[in-house]
């Protein structure tokens, strides 16, 4: 029964921790655009005509 005494005072604070990292985390910007990585990652950027490709254009004109 004295476990009680410091266990629910000790749940408390956690629970307030992950609400203060939630909020953390939602006025740092974390949860704006939830789909642009998802697009990101299907865009082929391998592409040497896209302006960005610098790199991509050197490797293929030392060939």
């Amino acid at each position: 029964m004295e476990v009680i005494y410091w266990l629910v005072p000790a749940i408390i604070a956690g629970g307030a921790v992950m609400v203060g990292v939630l909020y953390w985390a939602i006025k740092g910007g974390q949860f704006e655009d939830m789909e642009g990585p998802a697009q990101k990652i299907l865009m082929d950027d391998d592409d040497p005509k896209l302006p960005g490709n610098v790199k991509v254009k050197e490797r293929e004109t030392r060939r």
